[in-house]
């Protein structure tokens, strides 16, 4: 046998006397009152700490929990704030205004637990004296927009459909003006322009507010095109407008 292996053999046998020992040494002071009762103590202390442990380990566990949800609610957070600024930056330029019905203001006002007040009247906006209405047409909606017939729109988009009224508007403004005014003042552009209002008029526009391409041209800046006439084509599918023909002349009603 090696000499090496000798002082291995030997090692392992010491180790193993001294494990021995402090066994028996642990034994021996395990039956000593005082020490038997510190060991207790100790064995107690031990169990707390154990109970501590297991406590902050379910802590632990929580807190990586709540981490993973705030994680997921700032993600979401984020996307709803892209999409938000998505929307400022892309409003339509014509939304249609909101109108409350008179039900839905009764049911509010039953609705409402607080004594019921006799509100002030709000003054209407009332054109001047002398000055009559002029109707307009109304914005097309989204849904309405989203309602027409692809092979009606094609490629036009929801605001360039309203640009368009937006113009037919201005061009019916602009001509009931000049019906509206009384005539010795009138310019001789305007009065040409007032006779020739009064010859297109006919027993089926009577009562009520037309135009005609001349006055598009008359009044905007819009091409009478094949893009004017698709969007015509539009307006009266979404009820906008209806045609009256005769004497060569279509007349666009205001529906």
């Amino acid at each position: 046998m090696a000499s090496s292996d000798l002082e291995q053999l030997c090692s392992h046998i010491n180790e193993k006397i001294g494990n021995i020992k402090n066994t028996m040494s642990l034994r021996n002071c395990g039956q000593e009152p005082a020490l038997k009762t510190m060991l207790n103590k100790i064995g107690d202390e031990i169990i707390v700490v154990n109970e501590l442990l297991n406590k902050l380990e379910l802590e632990i566990e929580y807190q990586e929990q709540t981490s993973n949800s705030l994680k997921e609610l700032c993600e979401s957070l984020e996307e709803d704030f892209k999409d938000m600024q998505h929307l400022k930056e892309n409003i339509p330029p014509h939304l249609p205004q909101v109108t409350v019905t008179k039900s839905l203001a009764k049911e509010s006002d039953l609705s409402s637990e607080e004594p019921v007040k006799v509100a002030e009247s709000v003054p209407i906006n009332k054109p001047p004296k002398g000055q009559r209405n002029i109707k307009e047409m109304p914005f097309i909606t989204s849904d309405e927009f989203n309602g027409i017939p692809a092979y009606m729109k094609s490629r036009l988009t929801y605001c360039q459909i309203n640009d368009i009224i937006k113009e037919i508007n201005k061009a019916v403004a602009s001509k009931y003006k000049i019906l509206h005014q009384p005539k010795k003042p009138m310019s001789s552009v305007a009065r040409n322009l007032y006779h020739r209002f009064i010859e297109e008029e006919t027993k089926d526009t009577k009562g009520h507010f037309f135009i005609v391409e001349a006055d598009i041209k008359e009044f905007t800046a819009l091409k009478v095109d094949k893009r004017f006439h698709v969007i015509l084509n539009i307006l009266r599918h979404c009820k906008r407008l209806s045609e009256v023909r005769g004497g060569g002349l279509t007349r666009y009603v205001i529906t």
